[in-house]
C-alpha cells in the first residue's frame, strides 16, 4: 500500500510539472515578465506618499473620535456605578436614572453611527487613492513594456516561481518615480444626511 501512494505522488507529482511547464514550452519567443505589486507600491515614491497621507487621515479620524469615545466610556462608567447593587424595580422607579440611561443609549447610537460614517469615508477614500496609484502606474509599466518588447505580465503573487531576471518592479518603480512623485490623496466625504 505504502508503494502504490509513493507511485500515486510520484505520479501527481509528474503531471503537475508537465501542466505547469507545458504553457511555459508554448510560449517560447514570448517575452515574460512579473511584477511585485507590493514592492512596487512599498518602493515608489507615489507609493509611499499615497501611504503616509493615508496613515495621516486615519490618525485624523481616531482623533476625531476619541473625545466621543472617551467621554462615553467615563459615562458608562459613572452609570455602572449608580445601577450597582440596584435591583430592576429600583432602577425603573428613579425617573433620573432612567433618563440618563436613555441619554446614554442615544449618544452611544449617535457614535456608532458617526463611527460607520467615517470609516465608509475613509474605505472610499482609500479606494480613490489606490485607484488614482493605478492610473499613474499604467504608463510606468507600460514604458517598460514597450522597452523590453513585453508579450505577457504577471503578478509575483500569481506565479508559482519566478525567476529575478524577469522582476521588473524596480525598473517599473523608477519610471513610476520619473513620472509621478506624489498621489494627491483627499478625504472622502459622505454626503449630509437630509434632515
Amino acid at each position: 500500500m505504502k508503494l502504490m501512494k509513493s507511485i500515486l505522488a510520484a505520479f501527481t507529482l509528474a503531471t503537475a510539472t508537465f501542466f505547469t511547464v507545458s504553457p511555459v514550452a508554448l510560449a517560447q519567443g514570448s517575452v515574460v515578465v512579473v511584477i511585485d505589486e507590493g514592492r512596487i507600491l512599498a518602493d515608489s515614491k507615489a507609493g509611499k506618499d499615497m501611504i503616509t497621507k493615508l496613515k495621516n487621515i486615519e490618525n485624523q479620524i481616531n482623533a476625531e473620535l476619541k473625545p466621543t469615545r472617551d467621554a462615553l466610556e467615563t459615562e458608562r462608567k459613572a452609570l455602572a456605578g449608580k445601577l450597582q447593587g440596584k435591583t430592576r424595580e429600583a432602577v425603573v422607579g428613579d425617573a433620573a436614572l432612567v433618563k440618563q440611561i436613555e441619554d446614554f443609549q442615544k449618544k452611544t447610537n449617535d457614535f456608532t453611527q458617526k463611527r460607520t460614517v467615517v470609516s465608509q469615508e475613509y474605505a472610499a477614500t482609500e479606494q480613490k487613492a489606490f485607484s488614482d496609484f493605478n492610473v499613474a502606474l499604467e504608463p510606468a509599466l507600460l514604458d517598460v513594456v514597450k522597452e523590453k518588447n513585453v508579450q505577457v505580465v504577471l503578478s509575483k503573487s500569481q506565479a508559482v516561481f519566478t525567476a529575478d531576471s524577469v522582476d521588473v518592479s524596480a525598473n517599473v518603480v523608477a519610471k513610476l518615480d520619473a513620472k509621478t512623485a506624489a498621489i494627491n490623496v483627499v478625504r472622502q466625504r459622505a454626503p449630509a444626511a437630509p434632515k
